[in-house]
């Protein structure tokens, strides 16, 4: 069983930065390939990147590519992901998820979600 617990949403000017964080509990998180994916309102809930149980692989959507950066510590069971140059469309809520997959990209392949954090990019 593992528990995620997201934090770090918030307001955000356009251009800005925000670095959202997932700690996990559990003895095996290390286990897991863990994911982000998020979910504007009234869209379905979308990938946005995953990083492997090792941590040398990582996926991303191609809307955030090359400004988002997903990673994990294994010391401190918590996954992040470092948003940068945000854009109005990113706002949306943010969930963290475990999956036993070597990098899932598909939500059925996540048998663990948090409860989320909105992020909200003003223009």
């Amino acid at each position: 069983q593992v528990q995620l617990v997201e934090s770090g949403g918030g307001l955000v000017q356009a251009g800005g930065s925000l670095t959202l964080s997932c700690a996990a509990s559990g003895r095996t998180f290390s286990r897991y390939s863990m994911g982000w994916f998020r979910q504007a309102p009234g869209k379905e809930r979308e990938f946005v990147a995953a990083i492997s149980w090792s941590g040398d692989s990582t996926s991303y959507a191609d809307s955030v590519k090359g400004r988002f950066t997903i990673s994990r510590d294994k010391a401190k069971n918590t996954v992040y992901l470092q948003m940068n140059s945000l854009k109005p469309q990113d706002t949306a809520v943010y969930y963290c998820a475990a999956s036993s997959s070597w990098l899932g990209r598909a939500k059925s392949e996540f048998a663990y979600w948090g409860q989320g954090t909105q992020v909200t990019v003003s223009s």
